[in-house]
């Protein structure tokens, strides 16, 4: 698959077929492609923690409060991304531009996670409601917790959606000076 096709078949898996394990290769695939992400400084400020069998559950469980994300305890993988310290470069950048690179950075290598667990073949699904502490317990972390991404197989006949997006020209402008 090439960029676009990976662009135009990703999207949040909602239905897992819980019978079906992740393969480790394709795991270190999506876990080598995460560490390729780019960040600034290249301070690569998180951490991935990959929780698999009962952590797994424990941390789908801990995204369900309110009867949201039902679905994540039939994904086999849950790759809980926490917040870690600035390098120090970025540390100053971030201070004297009030840029929050953290959150841009955990949000590219999210996008690299689920865009190589799509050419793997695979569903995911970006989740930001949580329970912060309940997932620092369970995964043993300092740092907070940004993201949680489920992995797994779509069940059979999960379909692909089709995409609602905004129009390009909503969405994008040109300026050029001469």
């Amino acid at each position: 698959m090439n960029f676009t096709e990976i662009a135009q078949n990703r999207q949040s898996s909602r239905s897992y077929d819980s019978t079906r394990a992740v393969e480790q290769e394709k795991l270190d695939t999506i876990l080598n492609s995460a560490r390729l992400a780019p960040s600034a400084c290249n301070g690569q400020p998180y951490h991935i923690t990959v929780c698999m069998g009962d952590a797994a559950q424990k941390v789908a469980r801990a995204t369900q409060s309110m009867g949201m994300n039902k679905f994540s305890t039939d994904a086999p993988v849950q790759l809980v991304i926490s917040e870690e310290s600035y390098c120090r470069t970025a540390a100053v950048g971030s201070k004297l531009k009030h840029n929050d690179y953290r959150s841009i950075d955990i949000g590219i290598v999210a996008a690299y996670i689920t865009a190589e667990a799509t050419a793997q073949g695979l569903g995911s699904c970006i989740l930001g409601w949580f329970d912060n502490d309940k997932i620092k317990t369970i995964c043993d972390l300092d740092g907070d917790i940004r993201l949680v991404i489920c992995i797994g197989y779509a069940k059979e006949g999960d379909k692909l959606r089709s995409k609602k997006r905004k129009d390009l020209e909503k969405l994008v402008s040109f300026k050029s000076e001469v």
